[in-house]
């Protein structure tokens, strides 16, 4: 068994990408190198990102498929499921071959699970605009934490930036260490390591209350139904709740 190893990176991806179209070697996955394992029966080679092969292979996906075919491969990367890598090329391999109307192929396996797979993605984007928190910190950083099951933190920054444009925020994916910081100018992806407890503004929690309040008193409670609140808003996600 052949793998593919790189950094982890999008550009590492594409690079592998890249290679495994020219090299022409029966590949069995395209691993990052933080999830390898040790296994006595795989091959390992080791690909070293390379910003001119991962360009041309970004710019092929754009022109020869689609640009949609590039955010779902985009969605694919995010969400770090087990053999997400080969399911990509095999993805662009059959991309390449019909062009844009590939994803009207839903009879082909692989196409099947890019749909699932870029759903999934998509709905945790969504739900997470809806479900993060602020609070505000003693240096006025409005800061909120989430634990997402995949990669999102990224794709949630144009939606804030967007409408908290005149506000210093930051929200943090405490699962991945990383974290979108903005500076009422621009946003950038960092790792974020918070190693003492945060200092919340003094008034901060008068207007938390206040929103658990606020939030118990519109509930209607002959329509409460925790079955439909569960589907809707995963017990997962709220630990990180103001009003849970």
């Amino acid at each position: 068994m052949l793998h593919y190893i790189y950094d982890g990176s999008f550009d590492g991806l594409l690079t592998s990408i890249y290679e495994a179209y020219y090299r022409r070697e029966d590949i069995e996955d395209i691993v990052p190198k933080d999830s390898m394992e040790e296994n006595f029966l795989v091959q390992k080679v080791f690909i070293s990102t390379d910003g001119e092969k991962s360009r041309k292979v970004y710019e092929a996906i754009e022109n020869k498929i689609s640009e949609e075919a590039l955010k779902r491969v985009f969605y694919a990367y995010l969400s770090e499921l087990p053999r997400h890598g080969i399911t990509i090329l095999k993805y662009l391999q059959l991309g390449f071959k019909f062009g844009p109307q590939v994803d009207l192929n839903l009879s082909n396996d692989i196409i099947l699970k890019m749909d699932n797979i870029n759903y999934k993605v998509g709905m945790e984007k969504h739900r997470m605009l809806g479900l993060i928190r602020f609070k505000q910190l003693e240096n006025g950083i409005l800061y909120s934490s989430i634990e997402p099951d995949y990669n999102i933190v990224g794709l949630l920054a144009p939606h804030f930036t967007s409408r908290m444009m005149n506000e210093n925020w930051a929200i943090h994916d405490v699962k991945r260490g990383i974290g979108v910081l903005y500076n009422k100018k621009e946003w950038v992806i960092k790792d974020i390591e918070v190693t003492d407890s945060l200092m919340i503004k003094e008034d901060e929690e008068d207007y938390q209350e206040l929103w658990k309040a606020y939030f118990k008193s519109i509930a209607i409670q002959s329509r409460i139904n925790p079955k439909l609140q569960k589907r809707n808003m995963p017990m997962r996600y709220w630990k990180h709740l103001v009003e849970k």
